[in-house]
């Protein structure tokens, strides 16, 4: 198991992990953070066994190195969680909310033996208000269940262990992110909705009845009426890669009191030398990014602290790159904010379901047969709504993000089906930003972009469209890193180079051949992969451990110059 590759190069944590607030967008105290050591075991069957003779170290899935566990069960097992709280002084008289960021698969919560509720999809955080079970001393309990074999639930990269290798990852299961009790009063604010152009923000928390006041860090005030406020800072100040800034506020109705932030700017297609383009506050912006597929060889899913994520944007940034697309994938809103915070475009993908088949999926696609209609495809009912289901959750949960761009709904065929119902539906929920309904090929119906994926070829793709063009993924060279990688006698890529020089001067010939050429075709996007190796894969600009950056910073940064230079205005 890959896992065991790493054992020696783990991370020792000292302390509980991950001591942040889990949601930097919705920040409200008291909170009780639950990261730490549980109870942990496994049965066959739905009731928790007599003994808990194991310990795991949440938020890390059972499969890592940093769970303390290192091993995966038998697919359809419990996995029990139990640990003991006493809530702190200042949860007296409120409700207490238990949250749970996001757990693969399928989640049951028992507080002192009663079940508290259920939550399916592995993918999303979860809510349960347990206030009405809750004593002095309270036992809490999380049954967890993970089945790969069925492929109705949203998966992503992972597999079955016996098939891991190559493009596809070792399998997670479990709790992967953080837990936490959070007390509230009976009125109080569930969500917010944040809206914003180039002038405004509007925020709504869905609650009607709320009323109260938006107070932003520069101490302008604005009314909350009808649980919605406008605000219009003084001299609006946009958000961009070059100058992420942030307006910090609070919201403050009745007993409740929530801190939150919001960036104004605006992303949209215009029309610049003829061509459409895709514009960040009204002016063309090429997006040079990377595919951002977040592994971790000691936390898989889930970053050894939080401080990686800061650290992983930092070092893409001096590289040059101002955007990431996040790849079948959704992280902890920490990856968000620190995006947000630092500068980072996201590209964020939603999780597949449902069955890949390499010769309809890959191969013949690769070989030019991208264009068919997907009424057919992915047929299975169930599977169906259980993307939408997820595809829906996931918008809901990051849509206040200002870094998010860009949706990708169907990524090469894998479960793919119907993707102009599914680009209308996602519009519907979300239509200010750009949506790629199937990126790389089977492009059937409607789509913001055209979107294309190009590994060996044929480069005649990147040429004039009605849509933007957009280079959704390419590369993938490799340069073998010793005593880096996770599986030295099984390495995985596109191109493989022997030194550092030959990966240079390729990676700068790949750009300046294919790249650069196709900004007058009206390419306005070109995302390299990837950022780190994963696994067997390393095709990473960084090893899988983080500790080695095989690109050259200067030569990246001269590029991304050339790449990024500003472009000519544009028409609406």
């Amino acid at each position: 198991m890959l896992t065991q590759l790493f054992t020696a190069q783990g991370r020792t944590l000292k302390g509980d992990p991950w001591q942040v607030h889990p949601q930097p967008q919705l920040r409200r105290e008291p909170i009780l953070l639950l990261n730490g050591t549980w109870e942990f075991a496994v049965s066959a069957g739905k009731e928790p066994p007599e003994r808990f003779d194991r310990r795991i170290l949440v938020p890390f899935c059972p499969e890592s190195v940093l769970s303390g566990i290192g091993e995966h069960f038998p697919e359809g097992s419990f996995l029990f969680y139990r640990r003991r709280v006493r809530l702190p002084e200042g949860f007296a008289g409120k409700r207490t909310l238990l949250h749970i960021g996001a757990a693969d698969q399928e989640l049951d919560c028992f507080v002192n033996g009663v079940h508290a509720g259920h939550h399916l999809g592995g993918y999303e955080a979860m809510t349960f208000d347990i206030t009405p079970w809750l004593r002095e001393e309270s036992e809490l309990l999380l049954r967890v269940r993970d089945d790969l074999r069925d492929l109705t639930q949203p998966y992503g990269k992972q597999v079955l262990p016996e098939k891991r290798g190559g493009m596809w990852y070792t399998p997670v299961s479990g709790v992967y992110q953080s837990v936490w009790l959070e007390a509230v009063p009976d009125r109080y604010v569930r969500a917010l909705d944040i809206r914003v152009d180039l002038e405004r923000a509007v925020i709504d928390t869905g609650s009607p009845e709320l009323s109260g006041r938006v107070i932003l860090r520069d101490g302008q005030v604005f009314p909350l009426e009808g649980g919605r406020a406008v605000v219009t800072p003084e001299r609006p100040r946009l958000w961009s890669p070059e100058d992420p800034w942030l307006y910090e506020f609070t919201l403050e109705a009745g007993e409740d009191r929530v801190e939150s932030y919001f960036a104004l700017r605006t992303v949209d297609i215009r029309e610049a030398e003829g061509l459409p383009r895709i514009c960040l506050n009204g002016k063309p912006y090429f997006f040079h990014g990377l595919l951002d597929q977040g592994y971790w060889p000691d936390g898989l899913l889930t970053a050894p602290s939080p401080e990686c994520y800061a650290q992983d944007i930092r070092a893409m940034k001096e590289l040059g790159f101002n955007t990431l697309r996040k790849h079948i994938k959704v992280e902890p809103e920490e990856f968000y904010y620190q995006c947000d915070r630092l500068g980072m475009v996201v590209f964020q993908d939603m999780v597949n379901n449902g069955e890949y088949r390499y010769l309809r999926d890959t191969a013949l696609p690769t070989v030019g047969f991208q264009v068919r209609p997907d009424g057919g495809l992915h047929r299975d009912k169930a599977g169906r709504a259980a993307f939408y289901r997820g595809m829906e959750a996931t918008v809901r949960q990051l849509r206040n993000h200002p870094s998010i761009l860009y949706w990708t709904i169907f990524n090469e065929g894998w479960g793919q089906f119907r993707a102009s119902d599914a680009y209308d539906r996602l519009k519907a929920l979300d239509g200010g930003r750009i949506i790629d309904s199937a990126s790389g090929w089977f492009r059937w119906g409607k789509s913001d972009v055209n979107s294309r994926h190009i590994y060996f070829g044929p480069w005649g793709q990147l040429r004039k469209s009605k849509r933007p063009l957009v280079l959704s993924e390419f590369g993938g060279y490799t340069l073998p890193t010793p005593g880096h990688m996770a599986n030295p006698n099984d390495a995985y890529g596109y191109r493989t180079c022997q030194t550092r020089e030959q990966f240079m001067e390729e990676l700068l010939s790949l750009y300046r051949q294919r790249i650069e050429p196709a900004l007058s075709q009206g390419l306005c996007a070109a995302i390299y992969t990837q950022v780190s190796d994963i696994e067997d894969e390393i095709n990473g600009l960084v090893t899988y451990d983080r500790e080695v950056v095989k690109a050259d910073q200067g030569a990246m940064r001269a590029l991304a110059e050339r790449l990024c230079k500003p472009q000519l205005p544009v028409h609406p």
